[in-house]
């Protein structure tokens, strides 16, 4: 149980560090303006589908989860 508790002490610190990095840095200058981000403007509509910014967040992270799941 005591590993449990580590485990999500941890993860909700690292949570926050990411969370204040992005707030103090407005975001990370590149992420949702890649190429193959869809965004429509019309007169009073706007839709934004970040199809790009989405699939490399998901390539990282499933890297991420596969070498910390090695260990």
């Amino acid at each position: 149980m005591q590993a449990l508790g580590k485990t999500l002490i941890i993860t909700g610190l690292a949570i926050a560090a990411i969370g204040a990095v992005l707030y103090f840095l407005r975001g990370v200058p590149f992420l949702g303006k890649l190429p193959g981000d869809i965004l429509i403007q019309k007169k009073n509509f706007t839709f934004y589908f970040p199809l790009a910014t989405s699939l490399l967040l998901s390539l990282i992270l499933s890297a991420l989860f596969y070498f910390l799941s090695r260990r």
